[in-house]
C-alpha cells in the first residue's frame, strides 16, 4: 500500500480534503490532471458565500454557514504555515436588485429559510439611499440590496497556491499531469493512470470535478454532474470603488474589479463570447456607472461543476466501499469545511457530520 488515501483531482476541493487528512497524520497522494483539464478552481468568482444557498434544502445553508464561520481561521493557518497569505474579506456581501418586485420576492424566500434555520440567517434590506451610504459608487438603477453578513470573498488563486504548498509541506505527494483511466479494488485500491503510473491506497476520493462523469461509474457512482459556463471580466487596477462584493462585481485585493459571471448551458465549451461579455459589462455599468470608464485587461470562461439540484454530492460507493465521491460547485465557500470537517466523515469518526441529504440517493429514479 503506497498511501492511506489517493485523491483524484488536485483543484481546491481535492487539495482541501488532502490537507485535512494530512493534518490528521494520514498519508495522501494527489493525482492532478494536465494543463488541458477543465479547472474550475482557476476560473471561479472567489466568493465565500452563504446568501441564497439552500433555499430548497436548509442543510445546505447550514453546511455553507459552518464553512464560512471557520474560513478565516483556515486561511490564517494556511498563511502561517506557508508564508503565502490567502486574502479574505468577510464583511458581508450584496444581492443587488434593479426592481422592487425582485427584491421583495427574494426577501420573502429568505424569511422562509431564516425560520427554518431558527433565525440564524443574518441579513438586512437596504433601500437605495441606505445602500448608497455603504457604496457611494452605486448607480441610480439599483433600487436596493440584501446585505448578508456571513458573506465575503477571497483570492482563489492564492488559496490554491497555499493549499498546494502546505499539502507538500505536510508530506503529501502531488503528482501532476496524471490522467486516471481506471480504479480497481482487491485488498485495497489500485489507481491507474494513462502513462502507466499506479498508486495503491486504502481509500480513494474522487474529486475530479467534471472528470467524475467518466470515472464515477467505474467506482459505482452515478456522478450526475454537468458543466455550466461562467464568463468573467477583469478591469485594470483601480482606486477603491466597491466596498463589499456582490454577484455582479467585486474589487479584488490587488485593486482590479472582477465582473461576472454568466450562467450558460453550453456543454464543454469554455470559450468567451462577445454577447456574454457584453451582457456582463452592461449589468456592471448599471450597478456601478464609474466602471464605464474602466479599461478591461482580460476575460475568461470556465466551467462550473453542477449536480442536477445544484447541491454538493458526498457519497461512499456501495459497490466499492472505501471509495468516496466529493463534488460541488461551491469549492471556495466549502473549502474550510472540506479541510476541517469532511475528514471526520471520510474516517467515520464520532465527530462526522451528517451528510446524508447530499448522497446520491436523492437522484434515485422513482
Amino acid at each position: 500500500m503506497d498511501t492511506d488515501y489517493t485523491i483524484i483531482g488536485g483543484g481546491v476541493v481535492g487539495l482541501s480534503v488532502a490537507w485535512g487528512l494530512l493534518r490528521r497524520g494520514l498519508t495522501v497522494t494527489v493525482l492532478d490532471g494536465d494543463d488541458g483539464s477543465f479547472r474550475a478552481s482557476r476560473g471561479n468568482f472567489g466568493l465565500v458565500w452563504v446568501q441564497s444557498k439552500g433555499m430548497k434544502q436548509p442543510r445546505y445553508a447550514r453546511w455553507s454557514q459552518q464553512s464560512a464561520a471557520i474560513w478565516a481561521d483556515f486561511a490564517e493557518e494556511l498563511g502561517a504555515n506557508t508564508g503565502q497569505a490567502v486574502p479574505l474579506e468577510q464583511r458581508g456581501g450584496y444581492d443587488l436588485h434593479f426592481s422592487e418586485e425582485t427584491l421583495q420576492a427574494t426577501v420573502e424566500k429568505y424569511e422562509i429559510l431564516k425560520a427554518q434555520l431558527d433565525g440564524d440567517y443574518p441579513y438586512e434590506v437596504l433601500g437605495h439611499n441606505a445602500l448608497r451610504k455603504e457604496e457611494p459608487h452605486i448607480g441610480p438603477k439599483v433600487v436596493g440590496a440584501i446585505l448578508h453578513h456571513q458573506d465575503g470573498h477571497a483570492n482563489p488563486l492564492m488559496l490554491l497556491k497555499a493549499l498546494a504548498a502546505d499539502v507538500r509541506r505536510l508530506g503529501g505527494r502531488v503528482l501532476t499531469g496524471k490522467t486516471v483511466i481506471d480504479v480497481t479494488r482487491s485488498d485495497g485500491f489500485r489507481v491507474i493512470c494513462d502513462d502507466g503510473t499506479t498508486v495503491g491506497s486504502g481509500k480513494v476520493v474522487l474529486s475530479a470535478g467534471l472528470g467524475a462523469t467518466l470515472l464515477g461509474p467505474k467506482l459505482g457512482f452515478k456522478a450526475p454532474v454537468r458543466p455550466q459556463r461562467g464568463q468573467v471580466l477583469i478591469t485594470e487596477k483601480l482606486p477603491k470603488i466597491i466596498n463589499r462584493p456582490s454577484l455582479i462585481a467585486r474589487q479584488v485585493d490587488e485593486g482590479g474589479i472582477q465582473i461576472g459571471a454568466t450562467n450558460e448551458e453550453v456543454g464543454l465549451d469554455d470559450r468567451v463570447t462577445q454577447p456574454g461579455l457584453s451582457g456582463l459589462a452592461t449589468e456592471a455599468v448599471a450597478a456601478y456607472p464609474a466602471l464605464a470608464r474602466a479599461h478591461l485587461v482580460r476575460s475568461w470562461g470556465a466551467l462550473r461543476v453542477l449536480s442536477p439540484d445544484g447541491l454538493p454530492i458526498y457519497q461512499e460507493s456501495a459497490e466499492m466501499p472505501g471509495a468516496y465521491l466529493v463534488t460541488c460547485h461551491s469549492g471556495i465557500t466549502l473549502a474550510a469545511a472540506h479541510a476541517r470537517i469532511l475528514p471526520d466523515w471520510l474516517e467515520g469518526t464520532g465527530a462526522a457530520p451528517d451528510l446524508e441529504v447530499f448522497s446520491e440517493a436523492r437522484f434515485a429514479v422513482s
